[in-house]
């Protein structure tokens, strides 16, 4: 009753209820417009002329193909629900605001006093292939590979949140996070004890997070509460209670850096079921990595760029550089990627890992909501002698989710995937490893979201006693996964069958 009260109470319930009268406004407007020839033509027209504009774009062909069945389905109202919805081309202001962006990535990078060319030949020498992953993530997203990079791996969330207040202790001069979720919790609460304490010794404290990824779990204006404690506070991309297709564009990554010489990334946030301390779906997976060193870099560009970005502010760039050369361990590549631009870094990095396997390709996903390019790059992997393994939830933590991730499992066991199951509850962790020689762990799920809406990071691991570690992770995963069978899919109850595929073809849109 009472998550009730509060959800009836919060910010996000009146943004919809908004939002529904909106709606029920168009609604109104356009049952009088079916009572006249004039207006009925003009929007079939409007229809027509969007369904030729999106079949000519060049777009996601499952994106083309949600958006046709809206056409055909509702053919009076579609193109009307397109422009207001769907359409993704950039207006003047958006424009500007990438042009903005890549203005303050340009401005770090301009900063960077050590040597990126030499670990990239360096890269070369150790493996061709590989390098030129590399050299395609710092040519489309500006983000270089290092090495003078220690790394840590951990393969639960319990443990990296540990290790992200031990290290808060010893900052001396900034600490920047950003994060899709904060929540009042036992969690958040021993983090913000650690950053006010900071605070007071003089310590800059930056943090940002997701408006909408936390709407639930704090206070509605929570960040005015936290800038009283001395931190500086930025809610990415505040809710508006308008219909408006920008909204989807979340900041999904997880950042921590300090002193610009630490950094960590995963796919935790600072909520108390990701160390386990609140029981949801089971014993909640999650990993996440530590760097000291040159890579950090990376790390504090991405999170400066979306912070200059989110306020407008100008900050010096040098500021912030490593000041420490660590001990070499591998190549190490953090990027970002961002759906302001028309490059899907994320999508690629995996569809390159996959694609260059010879041995194996082991994947870890919560979601499973693939285009045909990624589903036939698995299937192709597969059919050429590939051990292509990815291991989902049992227990999901959304049932529409989880209906279009079961949906795929056909196709892909039909092509020679092996599909498995995390039985003791909810596995969130986003990671691939291939061949004892690369692995990427980061914010990155296996969704258009995260492909093609959200910003995300990752961090790419060459070489590196990472990609061992993580290995040596799935192989214990698998040990208490059900592997999926057909019998398995063929004795799913109809109604699921029927929802996944409904899901399914609508999951581009939504």
């Amino acid at each position: 009753m009472r998550k009730v009260l509060k959800f009836l109470t919060g910010r996000l319930f009146l943004s919809l209820v908004l939002i529904a009268l909106q709606l029920a406004v168009l609604i109104n407007v356009l049952g009088f417009a079916e009572n006249n020839a004039l207006w009925i033509q003009f929007f079939s027209t409007l229809s027509i002329g969007m369904a030729l504009f999106v079949g000519t774009r060049d777009l996601n062909p499952a994106y083309k193909i949600g958006w046709m069945l809206i056409f055909m389905t509702i053919p009076l109202y579609g193109g009307l629900l397109y422009i207001f919805m769907g359409t993704r081309k950039m207006s003047p202001k958006v424009k500007k605001q990438l042009i903005r962006f890549n203005a303050f990535h340009d401005a770090g990078m301009e900063n960077v006093s050590l040597n990126a060319d030499l670990p990239t030949q360096a890269l070369e020498s150790y493996d061709i292939s590989l390098a030129r992953q590399a050299r395609y993530i710092n040519n489309i997203s500006g983000f270089p590979v290092w090495s003078n990079t220690e790394v840590e791996y951990f393969g639960e969330g319990e443990d990296w949140l540990l290790d992200v207040l031990q290290a808060i202790r010893g900052a001396k001069s900034f600490v920047f996070l950003e994060f899709f979720i904060i929540a009042e919790g036992e969690v958040f609460s021993a983090l913000l004890k650690e950053l006010q304490a900071k605070v007071q010794q003089g310590v800059t404290v930056r943090l940002m997070f997701d408006d909408v990824g936390s709407i639930q779990e704090i206070p509605s204006h929570y960040e005015r509460h936290l800038r009283t404690l001395g931190l500086e506070v930025v809610a990415f991309n505040p809710l508006r209670a308008h219909i408006n297709s920008r909204l989807n564009s979340r900041d999904h990554r997880k950042v921590v850096v300090i002193d610009g010489n630490i950094g960590y990334t995963g796919g935790l946030n600072f909520a108390d079921e990701y160390a386990n301390r609140q029981i949801k779906y089971g014993h909640w997976k999650d990993t996440g990595v530590r760097l000291t060193g040159d890579a950090v870099w990376n790390l504090t560009l991405m999170f400066l760029q979306l912070w200059c970005f989110a306020t407008k502010e100008k900050v010096d760039f040098a500021l912030y550089r490593p000041t420490i050369q660590a001990r070499t361990d591998g190549f190490v590549q953090p990027f970002g990627d961002n759906p302001l631009d028309n490059h899907n870094v994320a999508e690629n990095s995996y569809i390159q890992i996959i694609s260059m396997a010879k041995e194996y390709v082991w994947i870890t996903t919560p979601y499973l909501v693939l285009d045909n390019e990624m589903i036939t790059v698995l299937k192709l992997a597969a059919q050429s002698g590939v051990d292509v393994r990815i291991i989902t939830p049992k227990m999901p933590d959304k049932w529409y989710v989880f209906a279009v991730t079961q949906d795929n499992y056909y196709s892909l066991i039909e092509g020679g995937v092996k599909i498995f199951e995390y039985t003791p509850g909810f596995i969130h962790a986003k990671m691939c490893v291939a061949d004892d020689k690369v692995a990427i762990i980061g914010t990155i799920n296996m969704d258009y979201r995260s492909f093609y809406l959200h910003f995300e990071n990752a961090v790419l691991f060459y070489g590196s006693s990472v990609v061992k570690s993580v290995s040596t992770d799935i192989e214990r995963i698998l040990d208490v996964s059900q592997m999926i069978t057909p019998k398995f899919l063929a004795d799913r109850p109809w109604y699921q069958k029927i929802a996944g595929t409904i899901l399914r073809l609508a999951a581009p849109i939504l």
